[in-house]
Formats: structure tokens, C-alpha cells, sequence
């Protein structure tokens, strides 16, 4: 059994042929909707590979957290959700003509927490978990715990970590080198990792196709790693697994057509 705790995010997208500038007027050359959101994405992945995946959440209860909740479950997600009296949280994605992303998120994050009334038990059967936001506590219950660095201070200390060297929030800093394993990933270049052997490399992937839509490819790395060292892989096995995740979900549209499955 594998796991996700953590949030999420109701999605537009909109496809540019560049940024807009200050004060600027373009016309999006493609638009849609879809659930998004670190915890979800990375859960898909890992349900992909795993055949099933439980994904611990927390949504608005309103509309659009509803719609969520429909899309989770058609994507395959067995979906815990703990209820909130206030807007469900969205976000609004710029894609340019590189496949590139830019990311505004609007509202709070909605995350799980060890009091809401949740199936946490189930989480003591969990090869691997991977944890974005909520009850740290609880992901901990997982054999194998691979966490965010953005969640720094979550209280645990996770088997692993996860980050992008391009992303100021999860830079690595001293604290974090406790976990067996520490991986960074670095887009085009590949990325490094820690273990208490040394530092690391790994290659990139070989893409599968033409470069599409860059939303996704780290939260489809993160949701792999966790799915590959809960079965057990070598840290090396399980990041070559999840750069292949990482860059099948680059040349898809959105961040789920493009996902390996196993």
C-alpha cells in the first residue's frame, strides 16, 4: 500500500505564447481546467505505478472542492478528505511556448490534520508515503517516509527529501542532512543526492517525446522516489525511476497524460 499526505489545488490553465508584461493583453492559445497541487500529483503518479494509491487530503467544502473530489476519484485516487468551512484552494498557471510554467496560487493551503476524522490507521500498512503538508505525525506511521523540502520544521524525520535546487523554498540547508537520503533535482541537468555514503549524481532522463507542459514533472519525481524506495529500491534505482516519471510527465499536456505507468 502506498500513500500520499498533503494538499492540493483546482487548476487553470492557460497556454501563452509568452508572459504577459505589465499592462499587457494576449490570447491564450489553449485553456483548461483540471485538479492539481503537489499531494495530488505526486499521488496519481504513484497510483500509476502502484496500481492503487490513498491519498490524505483536506478540501473546501464548497463547489469546486466537490469537483475536486470527483476528479481525484476518476483518476484513480482512494481519496480521505477532511472537510473545510471556507473556499477550496485554486491556482492559475501560465504555460508558455516552451512548455515552461508559472504559477499563481490563490487562498490558503488545505491541509490534513491528526484531528480531523481520517482512516490514519491505514497508514500503518504503507510501504511508502510521501508527505506535502498536514499531520507529520501521521505520515510518519509509513515504512518509508519521503518528505518535501519545503516543509522544513514538519517535527519528523523523514527516510528521505526531496527538493529542486531552482527553487529558492527548497534549497538545502543543514538541518535536512539527517535523512538517509537527501535528493535535489536540478531540470535538464539531472540532480545530486546525499546518502551517509557521499554525495551523489544522477543523469537525466531521455526524454519520450517533444517537451510539452513542464506542470507536474517535479511532483511526478517526488511521488515515484517514494514509490520506488517503499518497494525497496537502492536510492540510485529509485531516482532513475523517478527522473523517467519526471520527464514522461514533460511531454503530456497537463500533468497526468504524459505519467509513466509501470
Amino acid at each position: 500500500m502506498f500513500a500520499v499526505v498533503g494538499h492540493l489545488e483546482w487548476i487553470s490553465f492557460v497556454h501563452v505564447a509568452q508572459l504577459p508584461q505589465a499592462g499587457q493583453i494576449l490570447p491564450a492559445t489553449d485553456y483548461w481546467e483540471e485538479v492539481g497541487g503537489g499531494g495530488a500529483v505526486a499521488a496519481v503518479q504513484m497510483a500509476r505505478l502502484a496500481g492503487t494509491a490513498h491519498f490524505f487530503t483536506a478540501l473546501g467544502d464548497d463547489e469546486v472542492g466537490r469537483r475536486c473530489l470527483q476528479r481525484l476519484c476518476e483518476l484513480g485516487l482512494t481519496v480521505h478528505v477532511a472537510w473545510r468551512q471556507q473556499p477550496q484552494r485554486r491556482a492559475l498557471v501560465f504555460l508558455d511556448e516552451t512548455g515552461e510554467r508559472t504559477i499563481t496560487v490563490i487562498g490558503p493551503r488545505l491541509e490534513p490534520q491528526a484531528s480531523d476524522d481520517l482512516p490514519w490507521h491505514l497508514l500503518d500498512e504503507c510501504r511508502g508515503c510521501y508527505f506535502t503538508g498536514g499531520s507529520p505525525a501521521e505520515a510518519r506511521r509509513a515504512a518509508c517516509l519521503v518528505a518535501t523540502t519545503r516543509i522544513r520544521s514538519c517535527g519528523v524525520q523523514p527516510d528521505a527529501w526531496v527538493g529542486s535546487c531552482r527553487d529558492p523554498r527548497e534549497l538545502v540547508c543543514e538541518d535536512l542532512m539527517g535523512a538517509r537520503l537527501l535528493a535535489m533535482t536540478d531540470g535538464s541537468q539531472g540532480g545530486s543526492y546525499w546518502t551517509p555514503e557521499g554525495k551523489f549524481a544522477w543523469a537525466a532522463s531521455p526524454l519520450p517525446g517533444t517537451p510539452v507542459d513542464a506542470y507536474g514533472c517535479g511532483d511526478s519525481f517526488a511521488g515515484a522516489l517514494a514509490f520506488g524506495l517503499g518497494q525497496g529500491l537502492v536510492p540510485g534505482e529509485a531516482l532513475a525511476l523517478a527522473a523517467r516519471c519526471g520527464a514522461a510527465c514533460l511531454c503530456g499536456r497537463g500533468p497526468y497524460s504524459g505519467q509513466l505507468r509501470l
